[in-house]
């Protein structure tokens, strides 16, 4: 199976990408086994957190066969190469950058590239993108993400990225949502292991509530 077949698994089973933003090393088990015991199935490691690829690294291999792990805030092409040497799967940024996602796709991984308008969509997908991810969302609405689908390709899915809570869950899926990207409202640095599983069941209960 490959990465992009197991993203397939992964997204079909919970599409909430955890985005742990300053996660240590040293922080990183009991953070994914928290996640992972609610229900998740994708985890990102921003590159601007502590040694991002050494949290990517154990991470990876900590929770083979029950998540796919990758990096966030990838902005150039050579980083790519080094997430897939720790075992990253997931290649995720706030921009739109063909030699990325061009980076990305060339070594088999996902890429979940930023976008806020439709120009940035079409050229992230004619690089390539697996999916999109809308960010800010929370500087957008859903009302623009329906905007959106009037003229993205059929079967594009996008992810809501940004100031999700679980109270906003519905409103975007009614909005056609596919799936989220989920910050500060789920992981902050020095969060408890059991108030990160707790609030991990919450989204993932508003998840299933949403449909």
């Amino acid at each position: 199976m490959t990465i992009l077949d197991r993203f397939e698994a992964a997204f079909a089973a919970c599409p909430l990408v955890a985005i742990l933003r300053g996660l240590t090393p040293g922080e990183a088990p009991a953070v994914g086994e928290a996640l992972v015991g609610a229900g998740f199935t994708l985890i990102e490691v921003p590159l601007n957190s502590p040694d991002p690829l050494r949290s990517i690294a154990i991470l990876a291999e900590r929770l083979s066969g029950r998540a796919l792990v990758g990096a966030g805030t990838v902005l150039d092409p050579a980083q790519v190469a080094a997430i897939g040497a720790a075992g990253g799967s997931l290649v995720v940024s706030p921009n739109t950058d063909a030699t990325v996602i061009g980076a990305t796709r060339a070594l088999g991984l996902v890429s979940l590239p930023g976008y806020q308008t439709p120009t940035e969509a079409f050229a992230a997908l004619a690089a390539g993108a697996t999916a999109l991810k809308l960010f800010p969302a929370d500087v957008a609405s859903p009302a623009a993400l329906r905007a959106h689908r009037a003229v993205l390709p059929s079967g594009t899915r996008v992810l809501a990225v940004g100031g999700v809570t679980p109270d906003g869950i519905a409103g975007w899926r009614a909005a056609s949502a596919d799936g989220f990207g989920l910050g500060s409202n789920l992981y902050r640095p020095g969060k408890d292991a059991a108030d990160i599983a707790r609030d991990a069941a919450a989204f993932v209960d508003a998840l299933r509530r949403a449909g």
